[in-house]
């Protein structure tokens, strides 16, 4: 009996400990949110000075804002942080991304709009030379044609939770005023 209650704490410790660590995942899948929902995350900006109405001399300049990103994400990190969400190698996520590449190029060549579930859907669009008399109308007057991401529920949610923070120019600092760098000078 004291063997039987001593196993029923164990249990329910154990419950208690694995629903508090998949407790807010679980709410997100239920609630339909993501967890950086719950995160505050800050697009940066700086502020550009430029002509109020460009292209035309003298006008007043104003302060604009201008997205400014925090560094750049190349295929191998992503590769990793897909890896590490996941039961796949960072190797497989690289393999199935350069077979969407591919895919992707061949579903668009043949007209098609492709739709990658949540993540959003990518099609060709085109434009050209506006003609009176359709009968005057060639091929040749399409501009180049170009390719359109229409981003999904969970990137135009971004869009709403998106916060925004001033990012101010850097002070170069010089390490060694006397010239030169890390290199040692050659007279």
């Amino acid at each position: 009996s004291l063997l039987c209650i001593s196993l029923l704490r164990l249990f329910l410790a154990l419950f208690l400990l694995l629903f508090s660590l998949f407790l807010p995942t679980y709410l997100c899948a239920v609630l339909n949110y993501s967890l950086k929902t719950f995160l505050i995350m800050a697009q940066g900006y700086k502020l550009v000075l430029r002509p109020s109405e460009p292209g035309v001399k003298g006008s007043k300049k104003l302060y604009y804002a201008v997205s400014k990103s925090t560094g750049f994400t190349d295929i191998r990190r992503l590769c990793k942080l897909v890896a590490a969400r996941s039961t796949v190698s960072s190797a497989d996520v690289k393999a199935v991304l350069d077979n969407l590449n591919y895919i992707l190029d061949l579903e668009l060549q043949d007209g098609r709009i492709v739709q990658l579930g949540e993540f959003g859907n990518f099609r060709i669009t085109v434009g050209s030379e506006g003609v009176e008399d359709k009968k005057k109308f060639s091929a040749s007057m399409i501009r180049a044609p170009k390719i359109v991401f229409t981003p999904g529920f969970d990137l135009r949610e971004t869009k709403k939770t998106m916060g925004y923070s001033l990012i101010t120019p850097e002070v170069e600092k010089t390490e060694n005023p006397g010239g030169g760098g890390d290199r040692p000078e050659i007279e």
